[in-house]
């Protein structure tokens, strides 16, 4: 039975018991690397994240055994008031699923030094290092509600430079941070929508198809309304 208590063994014997091979080649599909993979849905791991609670010497532990289920236990259950900047660079040293970096894309987005990071990771050539800066824009966007809208719109510039990276998993995440820039509020709206058009007059597909995305939603009747522009 999982508790506060639970350790990492007792906690990884319990992920065991819940294993779906028909699952796991459901995740295959959805692109999610599936080699350390139980078949655990997230809704299902953030309930035994909820009864374990958290612990961040645990969580450091439970990410080192490699398995696809323990890790996102641990990005739950890590503290981002404990998290340090080497700690956060040794889980990205292993990033190797979109769906890992974007769940510890929110998870770094609560640490103090989120925009040292940001900075550190797009500069990082390795596809899914340089996907967490852009998917920790993208929930930056959405969830910090208090930072000033300044911050945002300031990473328009790091949206624009990598722009031509033509890798899927970065693409995307550009694509995806330039969206929730211009969807969080009427003032980072009109820079990011006037970014969004620039790309697509971009002599580059890709940053010619990350402008032309973007445009289709920032400029939606849904979005202009829900803003009042």
């Amino acid at each position: 039975m999982l508790s506060p208590s639970s350790d990492t063994p007792g906690i990884i014997d319990h992920l065991g018991t819940l294993r779906s091979e028909e699952n796991i080649a459901g995740m295959g599909r959805f692109g999610i690397a599936t080699e350390a993979a139980l078949g655990i849905s997230n809704p299902d791991l953030q309930k035994i994240a909820r009864v374990v609670k958290r612990d961040h010497v645990r969580a450091l532990d439970l990410w080192k055994t490699g398995i696809r289920e323990a890790r996102m236990v641990a990005i739950y259950t890590a503290d981002p008031k404990a998290l340090t900047s080497a700690e956060a660079h040794s889980w990205a040293d292993d990033f190797a699923s979109w769906e890992i970096v974007d769940a510890a894309a929110d998870l770094f987005t609560e640490v103090p030094f989120w925009q040292d990071l940001i900075a550190e990771f797009a500069e990082d050539e390795r596809e899914f290092v340089r996907r967490t800066a852009f998917a920790m824009i993208a929930g930056a966007s959405v969830h910090l509600k208090k930072e000033p809208d300044a911050t945002l719109i300031g990473y328009l510039r790091l949206i624009e430079q990598h722009s031509t990276d033509p890798r899927n998993f970065v693409k995307k995440a550009v694509n995806w941070a330039l969206r929730n820039i211009g969807k969080r509020n009427a003032t980072c709206h009109k820079p990011a929508l006037a970014l969004a058009g620039k790309l697509t007059e971009s002599n580059d597909k890709t940053a010619r198809w990350i402008g032309k995305d973007a445009l289709k939603e920032l400029s939606g009747e849904k979005v202009m309304r829900r803003l009042n522009v």
